[in-house]
């Protein structure tokens, strides 16, 4: 109904990594072509990083399919494993499943694979996405996958795809051999104000659409604020307007439109209120006093009946001599003897009388 409603063939906001979708920004055409350059030079290792929601897997997809023609491709996304399963996961991707067996042996078998796609005249192209969940040893086992070479070429092509957390991991000593073979770390930047509204358009046509601007000028300058760039957090942006949009009859996506889904979007309404820093029922007692003592609520308050052991000299006084007032008030109600504000020497001697001095040192 939606898309009838608005002359879509499809969905042009969807969640999968379809490369036919793939915006080519300046940043984007630039990574796709150093990646393609690249493997085509036979270099072995290289990399890709950017922002989750930033499109690395549609990009790594867009520059496989370009591959497709004249080599064997795989694409791994299950990175929280051992460097046995790893091996498992590339020979089932690479099409070579078969019975359980040991790492020695999924080691020559996949040598076996690229030997035999050289000799052919295909390389052998293998992209490890969100590679920043690799544990250490399992990136020291790709490392060594690198020594499948002949004296001419590299047997295998590996890309290296994550998010920023990679990076940390690669400058870390630990992978400091792997991170030297790498040959060159591409990025990805988000989209400008401009190429927002450019990316938008692009998926509206690429899904049928021909009609007149969809999404009128203020509204599209209301979602680039608000998704920074992000790719997925205009689809899905992007996806709750035409929603709302349809729901409410607008063939043309209006700022009020935007507006309402940027309210509904608000997760801050939907987080519980920070607790109180003192319960409902207790309160903080003060000294009947000109000087007006009171107990510090964010010490001796927050932690039931106990004062913290971080209060500073003036607060450890200051509770001292409230606790020391209440307990003199405590025993002239009991002798039914007026009470009278406390003087200063009273606070001080009564202070000294459980082991404060003056200064509130003990």
């Amino acid at each position: 109904m939606l898309l009838e409603f608005y002359g879509l063939r499809e969905q042009p906001f969807g969640v999968t990594p379809d490369p036919r979708f793939l915006y080519l920004s300046p940043a984007y055409r630039e990574a796709l072509a150093s990646l393609y350059y690249w493997i085509e030079s036979g270099r072995g290792f290289l990399g890709l990083i950017a922002k989750p929601g930033m499109g690395k897997t549609t990009l790594l997809f867009q520059l496989l399919q370009k591959c497709r023609g004249n080599a064997r491709t795989a694409l791994l996304c299950h990175t929280q494993c051992s460097s046995r399963e790893f091996m498992r996961f590339l020979l089932a991707e690479l099409g070579s499943e078969g019975d359980e067996k040991d790492f020695v042996r999924m080691h020559d078998e996949l040598k076996k694979l690229t030997l035999q796609e050289a000799r052919a005249g295909r390389s052998v192209i293998v992209v490890v996405d969100e590679a920043q969940n690799l544990h250490p040893s399992v990136l020291e086992t790709i490392r060594l996958l690198s020594n499948f070479e002949t004296p001419r070429a590299k047997l295998l092509q590996i890309i290296l795809a994550g998010q920023p957390q990679l990076a940390d991991k690669l400058a870390s000593r630990e992978v400091s051999q792997l991170r030297r073979r790498i040959s060159v770390l591409n990025g990805l930047s988000p989209l400008s104000a401009a190429e927002n509204s450019k990316y938008i358009v692009y998926r509206l046509r690429i899904a049928g659409y021909s009609g007149g601007p969809l999404f009128a000028p203020a509204a599209l300058r209301a979602i680039a604020q608000f998704a920074e760039g992000i790719p997925r957090t205009i689809n899905n942006f992007c996806f709750n307007a035409l929603s709302l949009g349809f729901a409410l009859g607008q063939r043309a996506i209006s700022v009020a439109v935007v507006e309402e889904v940027i309210s509904d979007c608000d997760i801050t309404k939907h987080v519980a209120e920070a607790p109180s820093l003192l319960p409902s029922d207790r309160k903080v007692d003060r000294v009947p006093s000109s000087r007006n003592f009171s107990v510090p609520c964010s010490t001796a308050c927050t932690t039931g009946n106990q004062v913290d052991d971080t209060l500073t000299p003036d607060e450890a006084k200051a509770y001292m001599q409230q606790f020391a007032w209440k307990v003199r008030v405590l025993k002239r109600k009991r002798c039914r003897t007026p009470v009278t504000a406390p003087s200063s020497q009273d606070h001080d001697e009564t202070v000294r009388g459980i082991g404060f001095d003056s200064g509130g040192r003990q």
